[in-house]
C-alpha cells in the first residue's frame, strides 16, 4: 500500500547504482570500529538486500584492514568489492594484495585541500593521479577516482581533473561533496555540466556528505540530472553528520521516483538495526524510516483517521519495510486510539469506558 507523489519528478531517472561505503566511510564515525566478523555479516546483508557494489575498507590503514577486504573479496558475494587508495603505488598495491575488484582512488581538488591537506600543486597532483589511474589499471583492477572537496572546487578545474583521469582508464569519477556544502541545484548545474564533457563510456557518481542534512537529496538531484551512482551508508552513518543513508536513498527512488532499483526492501530495516548493533550510534526516534517513531501514532484526530485508512497519515505502509505501525496512548490520545488498544488485547471497550480511561491516564501524565 503506497501513497504515491501528486507531482512527481518531471525528469526521468535512467539506469543508476548505489555503493554502500558503511564498511570504509560509515566506519570512520567517530568511536566507531567494527571487527572483521562485523564487516563480514554487514556486508553479507548488504548483498542479501541488493547492493551491488560495497566498498570494503582502505587496505592500506593496516594489515587488519587489508585482511577484512580480502576476506569479503573471497566470501563469494554478488557484489563488486571496491577499496579505498590514495595516489600512491603503495596503495595501489594494498589493494591489489586484498583481493578486491576495483579501487577507489582519491586526491584533493579545491585550492584549501591542495595547500593544507595534500601541499601539492594542482599539476602535481593530477600527474600523480595520471600515475595511479595507469598503475591500477594496468594491474586488472576497475577503476574509479574521487575528486575530494569537489563542490568548493571550480568546474573548469573538475573538468581538467577529470578529463586527464578518464583518459588514463578511470571508468568512473566521483563527485565528492567532502563538507556537505553542496545543495540540489548546484549538484544539478555540475552535473549536467560534467556529463556533456566526459566520455561517454565514463559514469558519474555522487558522493555526498550530510552537514547541513541535504546528502539525500544532493545524491537524488545527482542522479535526476543524469548522474550513474550514488554512495550511502546504512543509517547514514559517518565522520560528522554522515552521510546519504542508505534506505532512504532506495525508498526515495523506489517510491518517489518510481525507479525500481530491485531492492529487498524487508530487508533495510533488518540491515538498519544491526549496523545500529555493531556501531553503537543508536537511530534518533524521529530518523525517517528506520527511527521508532516513523510509523507510531499518538495524536487523537491523526489516529481516528489512520485507523480508518493508515495512507491519511503515512506514505505508504509500514509494511513494505517488514514492521508494523504503532498506536500509542498519550495526552494527545482519543477514544478511538483506546478502543483500538484495548482490542489490540483481545479486550473489547465501549466508547464510554474508552473516556475514563483517558481522563484517568492525562491525570496520570500531569
Amino acid at each position: 500500500m503506497i501513497c504515491g507523489n501528486a507531482y512527481p519528478h518531471c525528469m526521468g531517472i535512467g539506469k543508476v547504482s548505489v555503493y554502500d561505503t558503511t564498511l570504509r566511510d560509515g566506519e570512520q564515525a567517530p568511536g566507531v570500529r567494527f571487527s572483521i566478523r562485523q564487516k563480514l555479516s554487514i556486508a553479507r546483508h548488504l548483498a542479501d538486500v541488493g547492493v551491488g557494489e560495497i566498498e570494503a575498507g582502505f587496505p592500506a590503514v593496516s594489515d587488519e584492514e587489508k585482511e577484512t577486504v580480502r576476506r569479503i573479496a573471497k566470501d563469494g558475494l554478488d557484489v563488486r568489492v571496491l577499496a579505498l587508495s590514495r595516489i600512491l603505488k603503495r596503495d595501489v598495491d594494498a589493494v591489489i594484495d586484498s583481493g578486491a575488484d576495483a579501487v577507489i582512488l582519491f586526491a584533493s581538488a579545491s585550492p584549501l585541500l591542495l595547500k593544507y591537506k595534500m601541499h601539492k600543486t594542482l599539476d602535481e597532483v593530477i600527474e600523480q593521479s595520471v600515475d595511479a589511474v595507469e598503475y591500477a589499471k594496468m594491474h586488472g583492477l576497475y577503476v574509479v577516482y574521487s575528486a575530494e572537496d569537489a563542490t568548493r572546487t571550480k568546474l573548469n578545474v573538475l573538468l581538467q581533473i577529470y578529463r586527464e583521469v578518464e583518459k588514463a582508464g578511470a571508468s568512473r569519477v566521483h563527485i565528492a561533496d567532502t563538507v556537505g556544502v553542496a545543495t540540489p541545484h548546484s549538484v544539478s548545474f555540475m552535473v549536467h555540466q560534467i556529463k556533456k564533457r566526459l566520455d561517454g563510456r565514463t559514469s558519474l557518481c555522487m558522493h555526498c556528505h550530510n552537514d547541513f542534512g541535504l546528502a539525500t537529496a544532493n545524491a537524488l538531484s545527482g542522479l535526476a540530472a543524469g548522474a550513474d551512482a550514488a554512495a550511502a551508508t546504512v543509517n547514514g552513518i559517518g565522520e560528522r553528520a554522515g552521510n546519504t543513508c542508505l534506505a532512504e536513498l532506495v525508498m526515495c527512488l523506489q517510491l518517489l521516483y518510481g525507479y525500481d532499483i530491485g531492492y529487498d526492501l524487508k530487508g533495510l530495516h533488518r540491515l538498519s538495526s544491526l549496523v545500529e548493533k555493531y556501531s553503537g550510534i543508536r537511530n534518533p526516534p524521529q530518523k525517517p524510516l528506520m527511527g521508532l517513531n516513523a510509523f507510531r501514532h499518538e495524536s487523537g484526530i491523526h489516529v481516528a483517521a489512520v485507523l480508518e485508512n493508515p495512507l491519511t497519515y503515512e506514505p505508504f505502509a509500514p509494511e513494505v519495510l517488514g514492521i508494523r505501525r504503532q498506536i500509542v496512548l498519550g495526552k494527545h490520545s482519543g477514544t478511538k486510539a483506546v478502543i483500538a488498544k484495548m482490542d489490540e488485547k483481545g479486550r473489547d471497550c465501549s466508547t464510554e469506558d474508552a473516556q475514563k480511561i483517558l481522563e484517568k491516564l492525562k491525570k496520570t501524565e500531569k
